[in-house]
């Protein structure tokens, strides 16, 4: 391996990546995917559509999940600094309803590795951020569920600081709690 370092965290399944960056008076080079890598990682997964987004300093877009077509997703930012959240949703999971939360940012090229049943969102921390993701099953737009970003069953810690406007779209503002979701 060598080429990228994983940590894990205390739900099963999460990983961030950290690429190796080899940079020198000219800039930087980086693998941001390398499937034997990434399987060796334990991470073997094929990936079958590549998403990006942009949004300004406040934007949070989530909670948001896939119903009836699950996907694995990996994601980074390219440009600027998102919070990058999500809340288990597998049913037999030990942490079922649980939440974590990793930076990431173009300085820090960090990746995060999100598996089947998550829900899944982020909050633009810097002026503007350019959001990447791969996905393991296509879009379905009929199949998109989520929960509401700030249910307090959950009580994610958003770092929403003095003074930031959040922005959010009608939908992500009308998503139902956690326990209606998931019958908990």
């Amino acid at each position: 391996m060598g080429k990228i370092t994983v940590e894990t965290c205390h739900i099963e399944g999460l990983k961030i990546i950290t690429p190796t960056v080899f940079g020198d008076a000219r800039g930087y080079f980086m693998e941001t995917y390398n499937y034997n890598d990434f399987k060796e990682a334990g991470i073997d997964q094929t990936f079958v559509q590549d998403n990006q987004s942009a949004s300004k300093k406040g934007v949070l877009r989530g909670m948001h999940f896939q119903k009836q077509f699950p996907q694995d997703k990996l994601v980074r930012v390219i440009k600027g600094e998102v919070f990058d959240c999500v809340i288990d949703m597998r049913p037999d999971s030990p942490t079922k309803g649980q939440w974590f939360g990793v930076v990431l940012s173009e300085e820090n090229k960090k990746q995060f590795f999100i598996p089947k049943n998550f829900a899944h969102g982020f909050l633009v921390l810097s002026d503007y951020a350019e959001f990447c993701y791969k996905c393991t099953d296509f879009y379905h737009p009929d199949d998109e569920g989520g929960i509401a970003w700030n249910d307090p069953e959950v009580g994610i810690d958003w770092p929403i600081h003095e003074g930031m406007e959040l922005t959010l779209s009608d939908k992500d503002k009308c998503w139902p709690t956690f326990s209606s979701v998931s019958g908990k």
